[in-house]
């Protein structure tokens, strides 16, 4: 009776009603139950990451202890760089590994653990050596994350079959923006003004990773063959034009991710920082919720036009806050949050895109090398295109955004080259 209600509620979240061609027999018997545990473990790690998200959080945190503003400034560089820099260096470790969940759970794991060590430095410490060690314990955080990164791909591929991944990703994604939609209510309605109220968010956000962790451990995945000797370098891009266009195709549509900001910018911060940047959580966890499910079901149908899409999506989004800025309209109460309402759908389909595209054109023993090098390469990009987009602010938010559209354009362009994965 149990298997028959695993195997219905994971028929009604993909839509599977052959078992998947992709996995072993062995495989297929276990894979409705893997895909719900791949659902609930990802649904806490995002809800975890919108309660300790760096932009907002942290940064309120900080504020809140003293710290000196350069610690602020240095969150969203640790985070996104840690988490993707050190990816080619792990992935050799990773296909070693017979059972490559372990790589998962000691990430999940260990981003719990440096979250409680956050919450134990704005408990005792202020000022700098708040600063110091927060910002030290988060770039701990993003090297386990990015150990989460550069394994799970794998894992999804060999647990989950075709057709189906992005369903179930996404599923994960809609269910916990209701979680994240309620944190961000809370700090645009004031109640979680308070220290202590912030910290115990963090905490709970630790909570989340260790059972998410927990839960990951029963995973039912077949040994992999270990490949001694081989590495994850950058050897996989040679005579390997798809994963070359694929790069680019992910690199343009990063514009997607670094808009948001600007679109703060524009709106002013007469609320406050706080609520300014609560708004932004808002419209991109109902974002998520409306979209992820959906962008996931399109993904496995096909995740070329998926990326096509967003890029088109993302390009009339900030179009759309240029205009506003343009008519005067930016600081009204509305505009921004309907702008950034629809660029966070696109920047969720871009996320369901390349997840699903990256997985499912990757050979079966080098999802991880794949993961590593795209993921180091997009590494160097965001820093890049950020300090780029930093350079382009001394003109205004405008000209940035102006970038960012004709990036998100290019994506578009470039993804009309790529071959259909989900045919392969």
């Amino acid at each position: 009776m149990q298997q028959n209600t695993t195997q219905k509620a994971f028929k009604a979240i993909s839509g599977a009603e052959e078992p998947a061609d992709s996995l072993s027999e062995e495989a297929q018997k276990a894979e409705a139950a893997n895909g719900l545990r791949h659902a609930a473990s990802l649904s806490m790690t995002k809800v975890a990451d919108g309660l300790i998200d760096p932009k907002l959080v942290l940064s309120w945190l900080l504020t809140s202890l003293g710290a000196p503003a350069v610690y602020a400034g240095a969150l969203v560089p640790l985070r996104e760089g840690g988490a993707l820099l050190p990816q080619i260096a792990m992935a050799g470790w990773v296909q070693n590994m017979k059972h490559r969940k372990w790589a998962w759970v000691i990430g999940s794991a260990g981003q719990g653990l440096c979250a409680g060590l956050i919450v134990l430095a704005a408990l005792s410490l202020e000022g700098a050596a708040a600063g110091l060690a927060i910002c030290g314990a988060l770039a701990a955080l993003a090297l386990f994350r990015a150990l989460c990164s550069v394994s799970y791909k794998d894992i999804l591929g060999k647990t989950v079959g075709q057709a189906r991944r992005g369903s179930v990703t996404g599923l994960a994604g809609s269910v916990s923006s209701v979680g994240v939609l309620v944190f961000a209510g809370l700090l645009i309605s004031g109640i979680l003004q308070e220290r202590g109220a912030v910290i115990a968010a963090i905490g709970l956000a630790a909570a989340l990773w260790g059972l998410a962790a927990a839960l990951f451990t029963t995973l039912k995945e077949e040994p992999s063959e270990a490949k001694g000797g081989i590495k994850a370098s950058f050897s996989v891009l040679k005579d390997n034009p798809v994963l070359w266009r694929f790069i680019i195709v992910r690199g343009l549509l990063v514009s997607t991710a670094l808009a948001p900001p600007y679109f703060v910018i524009l709106g002013g911060e007469d609320g406050g920082s706080l609520g300014a940047l609560g708004a932004l959580v808002l419209a991109s966890a109902a974002a998520s919720l409306i979209s992820s499910y959906v962008w996931g079901r399109l993904s496995d149908q096909s995740s070329r036009r998926v990326l096509m899409l967003t890029g088109i999506c993302g390009a009339l989004a900030i179009g759309l806050a240029i205009v506003f800025a343009q008519a005067g309209l930016a600081q009204t109460v509305w505009a921004m949050p309907v702008a950034l309402f629809a660029l966070m759908i696109a920047y969720h389909g871009v996320r369901q895109g390349r997840s699903t595209y990256l997985v499912d054109i990757s050979p079966a023993d080098e999802r991880s090398a794949y993961a590593a090098v795209a993921n180091t390469v997009i590494g160097v990009l965001l820093l890049v295109a950020g300090v780029a987009g930093g350079g382009a602010a001394l003109f205004g938010p405008q000209v940035v955004l102006v970038l960012f559209a004709g990036m998100a354009l290019a994506g578009t362009v470039v993804a009309k080259g790529l071959p259909e994965a989900e045919s392969a």
